[in-house]
């Protein structure tokens, strides 16, 4: 078994340095994705067979550090740990925000390791902050740099709890101008590339100025000691990590992570029998190394955390620990301006440096009259700021600094607006900021100022840059924070400041020849995307024939109030009236809306919106529509929508894509179903033509084939729709539950095999995953003695047709919560066996630990020894190593 407790010869360098220590650092980090106008990330394509990109990163790499295996010699689970406890790390604060809307468990997995870190460390955390939204720092302008350092930090505070020691700079980008913001912001130390430094020394004592300095420009720094960079006053400093550069570009880009054996190896080379007494091995690279760019890394790194490294006497630490055990003693001056990952200082992000080509023989002429284009425009937007901003603001740029503190306050999915306008937070900030009572239209006015401003630093998120093509997504998403704070000045000033921007952008060659320029990159990519509060109503409009909205609910980025709402259906056509209050959660402007949508059958819809003018207009328009519906004319019911509502009009094509693919999906299921019957039939009517081809083994006309399998596939779907059914119903809970969709799928299952052909219930694996958890949580948490052998037959006989069915279910989430459980049961009964807690903490310590303050109320009894053995038998199924265990239950 794993021992996460270190020995006791281990405890004494966490409190002195002494030996060597290990620093792994993961700089976990994603663009902000989402649709600027709508605020939620759109379906990425690329990213299947996950909604997007984030998601499918979250998948192969947050989550599996936050509960990363670690396996026995048979592939089996022996203990379940989290990373991040030992990693040093920085995670993006747009991801991290992504990471607590998407999946609250693994956010509080992060936000708990950072703290138990803090208790093995002395107080110092493993988390450090990072500038806000990725900018490249010696590129930003001095306002820019503040507030991107002060958000940086604000998010970490509201996050962590406490305030961030040390900051990670977005692609190690620095010059002196941003070291001394740092300073004044009371950031500790950075991290940076050996390559970045250009000379040093050891520091002189008192007036002692003769220690000579050593150029190291070539990257050869020692990177196993901290230093100290001084601004030019000698009074103010920063302490500088630099990471091993061939160690950190080893674990980036070869096999150092294929196991935890060849990482203690390549680190092991690192090490200095004439360092004394103490010596550090700093890495760091990209955190989605672990997991996404090679994957299952993160159980490599499990291993020698728990494991090789102890063994090795080893300590792993993190930057602030190993700066308090052993302060700087050296002194580094850097190069002017560089980056991680440009050698041509930060040409990568304004230049045609060669950088992120990939060998291509893509230009990178686009980048200069790209950053241009947006300093251009960044200064336009900051002198609409500064004038409009001082007739609200006291200090317009101390307001923008502190607007972070309720840029998280804003109602999202699943919260409201309170009555009576905006929210508390928002409220209390404006009146801490503005130099006047603000009006209402002032208060809207105020916030659009701010996004626009919070915009104008989201476009110069650096992977807009970071490739060798403008209309990449990541420079396409860079225009369209940049468009929507062109609209949001037109908005709040009255200015237009786009055809100006295009013809900038027009500047910027493209390697496709379909753009040409960056013009035509806006034009066609960017323009077409922009969803005004218009367009969301008519959304609003045509998804209500397939969702029944409730009268008030979020959309979006809105708040949305269905004042009225009326629905007739004549043979084919479907026509919905209604009035609609569109509140945004983050300016607070209202407008009212009437729409009408015309269902034509098919695809066909036809929809017009306009502003609410009145009850007495609207119900003359709702009545005379509504007439003219029962002609069941479409041709009088379009012309009739057109001259109440103007020729402009909305249809399914208008739709955000994944909107647009819910409504076809749905449209599509009469035709689907009437598929499935008529393959069925087919299917039953040569059922044993089919079976006689298999008996003499001839290849079955792939006619049959795919009837066999369409019809199979459409009943075991049906009867695991069933089985959740059952399952999810409380009244339902008897030994009989399931059984006969359990005895069903078996029997798909035989017949699948007979009939040769391979069942995908790809659709399936999520209902499946949901329904053994389910079931687990039963078997745990609703302790009946009386159901337990029939609840665990049940889970063994669902988990032996998984098998059978050849169904490539994740099993993570049910390994934990079982392991999680057994844990606690196995505490239980050790107390009720009198079995030393000691034995029961050697098998599974971390478990254990985790779990100690969590015993739910309903298990406060223990099972039986039986049932017990019954429980650990379970445990193989779910391919983890119980074999401890049982032996302890003989």
């Amino acid at each position: 078994m794993i021992l996460d407790v270190p020995t006791q010869r281990q405890a004494r360098p966490l409190e002195q340095a002494e030996g060597v220590y290990v620093t792994l650092h993961g700089h976990f980090y994603q663009p902000p994705r989402e649709n600027p106008y709508l605020g939620t990330i759109e379906r990425q394509s690329s990213a299947a067979p996950f909604h997007d990109w984030n998601e499918r990163i979250y998948h192969e790499c947050y989550r599996p550090n936050a509960f990363a295996r670690i396996f026995n010699d048979q592939g089996e689970v022996i203990n379940i740990v989290n990373n991040f406890e030992y990693l040093s790390f920085n995670i993006g604060p747009t991801l991290m925000s992504w990471l607590e809307t998407y999946d609250t468990e693994v956010f509080q997995r992060i936000i708990e390791a950072d703290r138990k870190s803090c208790e093995r460390l002395q107080g110092h955390g493993n988390a450090i902050a990072q500038v806000y939204n990725h900018i490249i720092m010696p590129l930003a302008n001095h306002q820019d740099k503040v507030t991107q350092v002060r958000w940086g930090k604000a998010d970490f505070q509201s996050r962590f709890g406490r305030d961030p020691e040390g900051m990670w700079l977005a692609e190690a980008a620095v010059d002196m101008a941003t070291i001394e913001v740092l300073i004044e912001e009371g950031i500790r130390f950075i991290i940076l590339a050996p390559s970045q430094a250009q000379r040093c020394r050891l520091m002189p004592i008192a007036n002692d100025t003769d220690n000579t300095w050593e150029e190291v420009g070539g990257a050869q720094i020692d990177p196993t000691r901290p230093y100290r960079c001084y601004l030019p006053d000698r009074e103010r400093y920063i302490d500088i990590f630099f990471y091993d550069g061939p160690i950190s570009r080893d674990i980036g880009f070869n096999a150092v992570l294929s196991s935890s054996q060849n990482l203690a190896n390549r680190l092991g080379q690192a090490v200095r029998c004439d360092r004394k007494p103490s010596q550090l091995i700093s890495i760091a690279t990209d955190g989605e190394t672990f997991g996404h760019h090679k994957r299952d890394t993160e159980k490599a790194i499990a291993y020698a955390f728990h494991h090789t490294f102890p063994q090795l006497g080893w300590t792993v630490t993190n930057y602030a620990h190993y700066l308090s055990l052993h302060p700087s003693t050296w002194e580094v001056q850097l190069k002017p301006v560089t980056a991680w990952s440009c050698g041509h200082g930060v040409d990568r992000w304004q230049a045609d440096c060669g950088c992120g080509g990939e060998g291509s023989l893509w230009h990178q002429k686009w980048r200069r009259p790209l950053r241009d284009a947006l300093d251009w425009l960044r200064d336009q937007l900051s002198d609409i700021y500064q004038e409009i901003g001082g007739l609200l603001f006291q200090d317009p740029w101390e307001t923008r600094n502190r607007y972070i503190e309720i840029m998280g306050q804003f109602p999202g999915q699943g919260q409201s607006v309170p009555s009576g306008g905006g929210t508390d937070p928002i409220q209390a900030f404006l009146k801490t900021q503005q130099n006047h009572d603000l009006a209402d239209e002032e208060q809207v006015d105020a916030l659009r100022l701010l996004e626009m401003q919070r915009h104008s630093l989201l476009m110069y998120t650096s992977c807009g840059w970071f490739f060798a093509e403008l209309s990449r997504p990541e420079g396409v998403q860079i225009l369209r924070y940049a468009a929507r704070a062109i609209d949001l000045a037109a908005d709040v000033a009255g200015i237009s400041l786009e055809s100006e921007f295009i013809q900038r952008l027009a500047l910027a060659p493209s390697n496709v020849d379909l753009f040409e320029t960056g013009a035509g990159v806006y034009q066609q990519l960017v323009i077409p995307s922009q969803i005004d509060v218009q367009a969301v109503a008519a959304h609003y409009a045509i998804t209500s024939l397939f969702n029944p909205y409730p009268a008030q609910h979020p959309y979006f980025c809105y708040q949305a109030e269905q004042i009225d709402y009326q629905i007739q259906r004549l043979g084919s056509l479907s026509l919905a009236i209604g009035q609609l209050q569109l509140t945004s959660n983050v300016t607070l402007e209202s407008e009212h809306w009437v729409f009408c949508v015309l269902h034509l059958g098919g695809w066909d819809f036809h929809c017009g919106v306009q502003l609410f003018s009145g009850r007495k207009p609207y119900g003359e328009m709702k009545a005379k529509l509504f007439n003219t519906l029962q002609q069941a004319s479409a041709t009088n019911i379009v012309l009739a929508i057109s001259d109440a509502f103007g020729h402009q009009h909305y249809g399914l094509h208008d739709l955000i894509p994944e909107e647009r693919h819910r409504i076809i999906s749905l449209l599509s299921q009469e035709t689907l179903s009437r598929l499935n019957q008529l393959y069925t039939q087919v299917y039953r009517d040569n059922y044993g033509v089919l079976m006689a081809f298999q008996y003499d083994d001839l290849e079955v006309p792939p006619e049959l084939l795919t009837a066999a399998q369409v019809a199979l596939n459409h009943r075991a779907l049906n009867a695991l729709k069933g089985l959740e059914k059952e399952m999810s119903d409380p009244e339902l809970e008897t030994s009989q539950v399931g059984a006969s969709d359990l005895a069903e799928l078996a029997a798909i299952a035989t017949e699948a095999d007979q009939a040769g052909c391979c069942l995908k219930l790809d659709a399936a694996y999520p209902l499946l995953e949901d329904l053994i958890l389910r079931l687990l949580w039963q078997l745990f948490h609703q302790v009946d003695v009386a159901l337990f052998p029939h609840r665990i037959q049940r889970l063994q006989t669902l988990l032996n047709l998984v098998h059978q069915l050849q169904i490539n279910i994740h099993l993570d989430r049910a390994q934990e919560l079982y392991l999680h459980c057994l844990q606690a049961q196995l505490t239980l009964l050790n107390h009720s066996q009198a079995i030393t807690q000691a034995q029961l903490l050697e098998q599974n310590n971390d478990i254990a630990n985790d779990i100690a303050s969590e015993q739910n109320s309903s298990q406060d009894h223990p099972i039986s020894m039986a049932q017990m053995r019954q429980l650990l038998q379970l445990g193989r199924k779910l391919a983890i190593d119980v074999q401890p265990w049982l032996a302890c239950y003989q």
